[in-house]
């Protein structure tokens, strides 16, 4: 098994069978094609993207050209059993207001994002540069994230935020970590819904 279709398999265990899900900056579509293959689930991609948004067609992917930045109005409270932000929130400048939003419009959410206090990215501060890895690949200087966060930091924003985290890992390589994710694991997961 690859380590893209081991992602998917662990974050698709979050969504119950047959759910309709929003996926919030869904790139080329993979993951809710995959959810729709594999649990039956319907739903849509949100992609600003043009690329990405053919990409989607192109798989068969119910997607709408939209700009998270603008927030998700358009989408009445509860409309999905499940939003996905999976590499998302650390691009977006209203991050909060996006994590609020996925709480509003999903029975449940999940959210998966680049884990800063993976220990290699740990051991590149301590030698004085900002990391560049696999999970990581920019420098700092052109990086697409806004912001870095950890495993940690996305407990105390859920806390903040009113949201019951349902289960959490990390991702490295494919594998889910539950022992000590936040040193462990580049990926950061968090199931969650509103309290």
């Amino acid at each position: 098994m690859t380590e893209a279709s081991s992602t998917f398999q662990a974050i698709a265990n979050l969504v119950p069978e047959g759910a309709r899900v929003l996926d919030l900056g869904c790139g080329d579509g993979s993951l809710l094609a995959y959810l729709q293959r594999e649990r039956q689930c319907s739903g849509y991609g949100i992609e600003f993207d043009d690329s990405n948004v053919l990409a989607c067609v192109r798989r068969g992917v119910n997607v709408l050209q939209l700009n998270l930045e603008d927030g998700l109005a358009i989408f009445e409270d509860n409309s999905f059993d499940v939003v996905l932000q999976i590499d998302t929130l650390q691009h977006l400048r209203n991050a909060e207001v996006m994590l609020r939003e996925t709480a509003r419009i999903g029975k449940q959410g999940v959210v998966a994002f680049p884990n800063f206090a993976h220990w290699p990215n740990r051991l590149s501060i301590l030698q004085g540069r900002m990391p560049v890895t696999k999970r990581l690949p920019y420098q700092w200087y052109d990086t697409p994230n806004i912001r870095v966060g950890t495993y940690k930091d996305f407990e105390v924003l859920a806390l903040k935020n009113k949201l019951r985290i349902l289960d959490s890992f990390g991702l490295q390589g494919g594998e889910v970590r539950r022992w000590l994710p936040n040193a462990r694991a580049g990926t950061a997961v968090f199931h969650f819904e509103h309290a």
